[in-house]
């Protein structure tokens, strides 16, 4: 266990969603010896209301402060681990990830919903957009604790860091296993000896660690659409309890482009997504053990 403390931002707004995702952060947190903060954000009214709105804002932000105090007192007893509680006030993905940068946090978990409310129509911004890693959290039913990290491997993506990434959670203490999975869209020679190599190979590095893995070639026949739902029903099929993706197709791309599989996975998974932004501006193509 790390002794550095760190930091879990935790978006709130008290609906259901956003509660579920701070039950999901306990873990984590216990495993990463990392602090919870809480974040409400006031989000801005508009300029008529806010000519009268300075008596309510004190107001509004008094009966939050009052609510906050006792989710975080609630929290601190079931979680056991240190908890404090912010309030923000503006749009809601920028405090968010403000806010994260501002905490050094090493995570972001968030409550993630398809309805256009105050964790829904924010969540794929703050993937987008924040400096850190980012777990969106849709389904209402979650194990505890996590035993089974999917990891979707390809030639083209970040092969190591995802690794890295993987490794650095497993070790943390959560005793998980990592079942790599890569979906297989051709029938070339090449194409599938280099994948079967470097899946081997990673399998083998991630077993060096005293971690256990599997690797799994999907072969596919339905086109490249089917990426994201290949990757779900495996995951479904594992019963994994976290997916960890990469947020960008290419390390070339703006810092604000999600690739159009990363983000039908984070619509459409209940199984919790770890999404990270690449850091690494070379490529990565093949995987070499260092």
């Amino acid at each position: 266990m790390n002794s550095t403390l760190k930091k879990i931002l935790v978006p709130i707004d008290f609906s259901e969603q956003s509660l579920i995702a701070l039950n999901q952060s306990y873990n984590l947190a216990r495993h990463f010896n990392a602090e919870i903060t809480l974040l409400y954000v006031i989000e801005e009214l508009d300029i008529i209301s806010k000519i009268f709105s300075k008596h309510a804002d004190e107001t509004i932000k008094k009966t939050i402060q009052e609510k906050l105090d006792v989710l975080v007192a609630e929290t601190e007893k079931k979680s056991k681990v240190t908890v404090t509680s912010l309030i923000a006030k503006g749009a809601v993905y920028e405090k968010i990830v403000e806010l994260a940068e501002v905490l050094n946090a090493t995570f972001i978990i968030m409550g993630c919903t398809n309805k256009k409310k105050f964790i829904g129509s924010n969540a794929l911004r703050v993937v987008r957009e924040a400096n850190c890693a980012v777990i969106t959290i849709h389904g209402k039913q979650h194990r505890d604790g996590c035993k089974n990290i999917v990891l979707p491997l390809d030639l083209t993506k970040e092969t190591k860091e995802k690794v890295s990434k993987a490794i650095e959670l497993a070790k943390s203490g959560t005793g998980a296993a990592i079942r790599i999975v890569s979906v297989l869209f051709t029938t070339d020679e090449f194409i599938v000896n280099k994948l079967t190599r470097q899946l081997t190979q990673v399998k083998h590095f991630i077993e060096s660690m005293d971690i256990v893995c599997t690797a799994e070639i999907i072969k596919s026949t339905k086109g490249h659409e089917s990426l994201a739902h290949s990757i779900l029903d495996y995951a479904n099929k594992v019963e994994a309890d976290l997916i960890m993706i990469m947020t960008q197709q290419e390390v070339d791309f703006t810092k604000y482009f999600i690739g159009s599989a990363a983000q039908e996975i984070i619509n459409n998974s209940n199984i919790p997504v770890m999404s990270i932004i690449p850091s690494i501006k070379k490529d990565t193509s093949s995987f070499t053990p260092y």
